[in-house]
């Protein structure tokens, strides 16, 4: 058993990895950047921290749709069910909300760090703050140990690298853990935002900033072809889209404009429950009831004030038109672009703004089982440093949680 582990990084895969590597009795160090751990989790979830999600592993691995398959063993070996239960087995109840995410009682991302900081620190693990590891130290071929910035010397058995990805630097995720795997001769695939709001030059999305819009369906379209739809809730910003499903559908159209395909469209069903004639025929309960109005002012029902004049001008309508004077052919437009709402899309919003990196540390080059490297001895990877990423609502955490918990245990029994 491994009596010295230096894990890099205290954040949920660190944490995990200690825990895990202190369990078993080894003596664990975690080196942390930043003065305080856990950064980046009290920022998810608006601060109130999506642990993880309920749904069974086969459906997590389907929520990761960046190599979320490499993740098998380890979600298996910690699930979803193991955190929730090491979380409240130390006093923090948890809460399952809508679409399975899961959240403590408390609502406070606070007490999910602390949590875990405590059982980690019970367990006898060490942690040091304000330290930057410069290199890790490698002779033949196996881990020595780690390099700070200040010139400190830490030998180990055993080397966790849990840096986490490129964005949110603020929280001590800048990369520097890319820059340490490839030193040690590691492959990082190329690095891109997943999770991000998404940018539009739209004329109309100044005068719908702040908007959030409910139980709609979006597509992200490139020249009448459908890459990507999700249907929830959605929100106008000052430079484009926020909100769950523009999240969910931002690695779509990061890949797409990484394959050169840059003539994008978002388009919005704002009425995806009824089709076209349904659609049509609510309309023209509408219309009845406002029937000696202008065409602006009887569309209250359908949509929320300031989406109107945007779809009347999307479907060549005069907003002043009284509405007894509405032709079939133009309800028919009118319809039509309820369902199509269409906006171009400029871009993804830097990599510094998602919530989750895509790329890092290639998978190829890591043990599943282990999250050993397979070209340095006794160097272990965990967390979003690897190439691994996945949709919003707990997924991300999970995987950080599991592949940290597993990297720990293998860590310290090989």
């Amino acid at each position: 058993m491994s009596s010295n582990i230096i894990v890099v990084g205290g954040g949920a895969a660190g944490l995990l990895a200690g825990i895990a590597a202190a369990e078993l009795g080894a003596q664990v160090m975690i080196l942390e950047r930043m003065r305080t751990p856990g950064r980046k989790m009290l920022i998810t979830g608006k601060g109130r921290c999506n642990i993880t999600n309920s749904c069974e592993i086969a459906e997590m691995i389907r929520n990761l749709p960046g190599n979320g398959r490499f993740l098998n063993s380890a979600l298996h070996r910690f699930s979803n069910d193991d955190i929730i239960y090491l979380l409240e087995s130390h006093g923090l109840q948890t809460k399952v909300e809508r679409g399975g995410r899961v959240f403590p009682v408390t609502d406070k991302a606070k007490d999910v760090v602390d949590t875990l900081l405590n059982i980690y620190r019970e367990k006898s693990g060490k942690l040091l703050v304000d330290q930057m590891v410069s290199k890790i130290l490698i002779e033949d071929g196996c881990v020595k140990g780690v390099l700070t910035n200040d010139g400190n010397k830490y030998t180990a058995d055993a080397v966790i690298l849990t840096t986490g990805g490129a964005s949110y630097p603020g929280t001590g995720s800048d990369g520097n853990g890319f820059t340490l795997a490839k030193a040690c001769g590691h492959t990082i695939i190329p690095l891109k935002p997943s999770l991000v709001p998404l940018e539009s030059d739209s004329e109309y999305i100044k005068s719908l900033q702040g908007l959030s819009l409910r139980n709609v369906k979006v597509s992200i379209c490139c020249r009448d072809r459908i890459l990507a739809s999700e249907f929830g809730e959605m929100l106008f910003t000052h430079f484009g889209f926020s909100g769950p499903i523009i999240l969910s559908l931002s690695k779509a159209v990061a890949d797409a404009f990484e394959k050169g395909n840059k003539d994008l469209d978002l388009i919005i069903d704002l009425k995806p429950a009824l089709d076209m004639q349904k659609l049509d025929l609510r309309i023209q309960r509408d219309f009845a009831n406002y029937i000696r109005k202008q065409l602006v002012n009887g569309m209250k029902d359908l949509l929320p004030g300031r989406l109107i004049p945007v779809v009347l001008d999307a479907a060549f309508l005069n907003p002043d038109k009284p509405i007894n004077q509405v032709s079939k052919e133009e309800r028919s437009r009118l319809a039509y672009n309820l369902k199509n709402l269409s906006f171009p899309i400029t871009g993804t919003r830097p990599l510094a703004e998602a919530i989750v990196t895509a790329g890092g540390v290639s998978t190829t080059e890591i043990n599943p089982k282990t999250f050993e490297s397979k070209i340095v001895k006794r160097l272990y990877f965990a967390g979003e440093v690897i190439d691994v990423d996945g949709y919003t609502g707990g997924y991300n955490l999970q995987a950080a949680f599991s592949s940290g918990y597993a990297a720990g245990y293998a860590a310290a029994q090989d």
